[in-house]
């Protein structure tokens, strides 16, 4: 692929309910909206697929794990005839523990390739709902390194700073969110680490937390409007607008952190 010519990605504003089938209907109706425009990727929010604890799920204990597994297999089919990798919210049981709340990584073969656990769970979650994972996770679509974060992890700098050790070009931020600080603090990360974040929130939240593509400066590249479920942007390293945040400042940043150039 041509670096100049840039990567295109698609992040999904879809409504999310307690009904799994509906879920995965409306994911596989944007991952074919998506592919239709061009995207190479689309994003989803937070529990897209499974829905989420308190708002749609009450209990883990008559949840039908089998129809989520059944749903899922149906949207690596979708990502497979359009050839598009798709990031999508969910939980995912684990034995003898509480599911984790993840984004399943599924490559344009229609393969899961990686999937992320929520690594900083919130008081209630880890109290009653889910276990916490314990690793970043990245990957890799052309000329671009992609990594994932979750929600309240945003509060979290270090995730951050370590995926910029991991040299990634935009970091994939799903949510189930209504506070636009969400959004402020991940400016602020993209600003500092000089990479794309992608910030992707379900439907019923879009009025007062939109989503935005920010670029590597820090600023809003494109934001989403409220009527629309999916919002489309380009990654281009070859911006004139980035040439800074991607040449100089991040680089020399890496060069300073290791305080060399002090001593």
């Amino acid at each position: 692929m041509d670096v100049d010519q840039g990567l295109k990605i698609a992040s999904a504003a879809t409504s999310i309910s307690a009904d799994i089938e509906e879920n995965a209907a409306l994911i596989i109706a944007n991952i074919e909206a998506a592919a239709a425009a061009g995207a190479r990727l689309v994003q989803f929010p937070e529990a897209a697929l499974s829905g989420y604890v308190k708002a749609q799920i009450k209990t883990w204990s008559s949840y039908d794990w089998l129809l989520l597994d059944q749903k899922l297999n149906e949207v690596r089919e979708a990502a497979k005839a359009r050839k598009i990798w798709i990031v999508v919210g969910s939980a995912q049981k684990q034995e003898n523990k509480r599911p984790t709340n993840c984004l399943h990584v599924i490559n344009d073969l229609g393969e899961r390739v990686a999937c992320y656990d929520k690594r900083f769970c919130s008081h209630s979650e880890m109290t009653y709902w889910y276990s916490a994972g314990k690793k970043p996770v990245t990957f890799e679509i052309d000329d671009f390194t992609f990594g994932c974060v979750i929600c309240i992890e945003v509060h979290f700098p270090e995730l951050f700073s370590e995926y910029e050790t991991l040299d990634v070009d935009c970091l994939l931020f799903s949510a189930y969110n209504r506070d636009e600080m969400f959004v402020t603090q991940a400016q602020g990360h993209a600003a500092c680490n000089n990479y794309w974040i992608s910030y992707c929130g379900p439907k019923q939240c879009q009025k007062d937390c939109t989503n935005v593509i920010i670029g590597p400066d820090g600023c809003i590249q494109m934001r989403n409007v409220e009527e629309s479920e999916l919002l489309i942007s380009t990654l281009d390293k070859s911006d004139p607008r980035y040439d800074v945040a991607l040449n100089k400042a991040r680089p020399w940043r890496r060069l300073a952190r290791t305080r060399s150039i002090y001593d």
